[in-house]
């Protein structure tokens, strides 16, 4: 359970640099950001399975390409489509808040699981973690948004977006963690990797929908060379370090925990976030920000050590 939790921790980590890509990057629209990382991750995935190629052909069966297929969509390619849209159009704050909603859905889902603790022994760290969550909201519209415009247009498309990304996510995180206990074929980087082949493959075929119009939109009149160069340089960033290693983390942290600790592990995508948020705008937390840091922190740890105490949970 420790290194399940270490992994998570670790995946948060790498995860929270998807936050700030739709930042350094706003002169790019959400869809050209969205097909270029899951064509980067899809071209790593490939060179990096072709050793594996012989294993991985006796073990992967119709089955396991169908759920890729959904998995990558809901996970990878849907997902990071409307956050880097939230992103652009309400910034990172709300849209982490927004996000940081993930693990008490998954918890609500985990506890209907066979063996998973009931909620009224997670009640405490859930309350803890929604106090959390709704002081990272106070603050946030006590100081306003980094909204590009003040439009109520804008808004509502922003927060719809982001709402969208947090059910698009939630069900590949229910999904993946199911499927990989149903099949210990994979062990975590072989099944990280085969869903980078997929997700390229898919970023791929959704090339042509871009259109010369989207093309054309899709870089700010000052881009440049400096720009492109930027461009390359985050979208393989993120492309190895949020989904090669971030997704292969993320799964070896769920084949150790239950589903109820494993969703809310999420949560630490969303300190990572907030903090590569601060140092970006070069600045400290305020109050109710290091409130909401510390609840958050406090209810993932106390649901921890409540699975450690009860002990002998199998994953689900």
């Amino acid at each position: 359970m420790l290194r399940g939790i270490i992994y998570g921790l670790a995946a948060g980590a790498l995860w929270g640099m998807v936050f700030i890509a739709p930042r350094l990057l706003e002169g790019w629209s959400p869809v050209l950001l969205s097909v270029a990382r899951y064509l980067a991750y899809g071209l790593f995935a490939v060179a990096m399975i072709v050793p594996l190629r012989a294993s991985l052909a006796k073990r992967v069966v119709r089955a396991d390409w169908l759920a890729l297929v959904w998995l990558s969509l809901a996970g990878n390619n849907v997902y990071y489509l409307l956050l880097a849209g939230a992103i652009q159009m309400v910034g990172v704050a709300p849209t982490s808040l927004i996000i940081g909603m993930m693990p008490v859905l998954i918890t609500l889902v985990g506890s209907r699981e066979h063996g998973a603790m009931t909620l009224r022994s997670l009640a405490g760290p859930l309350v803890l973690i929604l106090a959390g969550i709704l002081a990272i909201n106070v603050d946030v519209f006590s100081h306003g948004t980094a909204l590009k415009d003040g439009s109520l247009a804008l808004r509502v498309a922003g927060m719809a977006c982001a709402f969208g990304a947090l059910f698009s996510w939630t069900i590949y995180a229910i999904g993946n963690a199911r499927y990989l206990t149903r099949r210990p074929v994979f062990n975590s980087h072989e099944w990280s990797l085969l869903t980078g082949v997929v997700t390229g493959a898919l970023a791929l075929l959704s090339v042509p929908l871009l259109g010369l119009a989207q093309l054309s939109g899709a870089f700010h009149p000052a881009v440049g060379e400096q720009g492109i160069a930027l461009f390359l340089a985050v979208t393989a960033a993120v492309a190895i370090g949020a989904s090669i290693m971030g997704n292969g983390l993320w799964n070896a942290a769920s084949r150790r925990l239950p589903m109820t600790l494993g969703g809310q592990m999420i949560i630490f995508e969303v300190l990572f976030a907030t903090a590569y948020g601060f140092l970006y705008e070069g600045r400290w937390p305020r109050d109710l920000e290091w409130l909401a840091l510390c609840l958050l922190v406090a209810g993932v740890s106390w649901s921890a050590h409540s699975h450690h105490r009860r002990g002998g949970i199998a994953p689900v």
